[in-house]
C-alpha cells in the first residue's frame, strides 16, 4: 500500500436543477447516454475517478430515499474489483444541517484516522490522479485541491493563489476574484473531522467545504494542482449535455481491463 486507499463519494442533494428528472430518482443515477458505452450512470464516472487513482475501498453517502438504490445497483462493489459500502445522510430533520461538510461528517468511522479522498458524485474528471494520490498518503499536508482555469467563475468557489498555496477561497463572487474555481475532488487528512465540527450553519442552513478549505487555507495548509483535462460538474442541464458531447466525441472509456458487466 502506497498511496490513499479510501475515497468517499457524496451523492445526496436533492437534484432541484436537473427537475423534473430528479423527482423520482437521485441526479447521480440519471444516465449519461453514449455511442460507445451505452447509458451510463452518473456515479459511474467519479466511482472510476477513484479507482483509477489507486483507491481500493470507497464509502457512499447519499439520502435517506436513495441510497437503497445505490445498493441495488452497485452492490458491494466486487465488479469493481473494489468495495463498497454505504451511509445514509438525513436530508428530513430540521436539527441537522445539510451540505457538503455535514455529510463529510458521517465519514469518520470509515476512516479510521487515514488520509482520504472526497469527490462529489455529480463531478466528472479526464484525468486520473495516482501520483498525486500517492504523495498525499506519504506526507502530513492539510488538505489538496483540484482547481480549474473556467470562463464562469462566480458559479463556484474561487480560490486565490499565492507561492504555490491556496490562500483564500471565496464562494460565488459577485466580483472578479481569480478563474481558479475549486472542483469537487479533496484529499484530507484525519483532522478534517475536527475542523468540521466546528463550522457554524450557512445563511442556507448548510456546513459549507469551502469554510473548512479555508480554515486550511489560513493555516498555510491548502496545496493544490491545476488540472489540465477536461472538467465538469454535471449538475446543471448545461454541463450534463457538454460532459455527454464531450464523452461521445472523444470515444471517453471508463474502468480499463474491468468487465463492469459480470456481477
Amino acid at each position: 500500500m502506497n498511496r490513499i486507499q479510501k475515497g468517499v463519494i457524496l451523492a445526496g442533494g436533492r437534484g432541484t436543477r436537473l427537475k423534473p428528472q430528479t423527482e423520482i430518482t437521485n441526479k447521480h443515477l440519471l444516465p449519461i447516454y453514449t455511442k460507445h458505452m451505452g447509458a451510463v450512470p452518473m456515479i459511474w464516472y467519479p466511482l472510476n475517478t477513484l479507482i483509477s487513482s489507486g483507491v481500493e475501498e470507497i464509502l457512499i453517502v447519499s439520502s435517506q430515499e436513495h441510497c437503497g438504490h445505490f445498493i441495488e445497483f452497485l452492490g458491494d462493489g466486487s465488479r469493481f474489483k473494489v468495495s463498497l459500502s454505504y451511509r445514509v445522510q438525513d436530508h428530513n430533520n430540521p436539527n441537522i444541517p445539510l451540505g457538503i461538510a455535514s455529510a463529510l461528517k458521517l465519514c469518520e468511522p470509515f476512516v479510521c484516522n487515514e488520509n482520504f479522498a472526497v469527490i462529489l458524485g455529480d463531478n466528472f474528471f479526464e484525468e486520473s490522479f495516482p501520483e498525486i494520490f500517492e504523495s498525499f498518503y506519504k506526507e502530513p499536508y492539510g488538505c489538496y485541491l483540484f482547481l480549474k482555469q473556467h470562463l464562469y467563475p462566480e458559479r463556484f468557489g474561487v480560490a486565490q493563489i499565492k507561492e504555490n498555496k491556496i490562500y483564500s477561497i471565496i464562494e460565488k463572487p459577485q466580483k472578479y476574484v481569480s478563474n481558479f474555481v475549486v472542483t469537487g475532488l479533496y484529499l484530507f487528512t484525519p483532522d478534517v473531522f475536527e475542523i468540521a465540527k466546528t463550522l457554524k450553519p450557512s445563511r442556507r442552513n448548510e456546513l459549507e467545504i469551502t469554510d473548512i478549505n479555508n480554515y486550511y487555507a489560513s493555516q498555510g495548509k491548502a496545496y493544490f494542482s491545476i488540472l489540465q483535462g477536461f472538467w465538469s460538474d454535471m449538475g446543471v442541464v448545461q454541463s450534463l449535455l457538454e460532459t455527454t458531447e464531450w464523452i461521445n466525441n472523444k470515444k471517453y472509456v471508463i474502468f480499463q481491463g474491468i468487465n463492469v458487466n459480470e456481477v
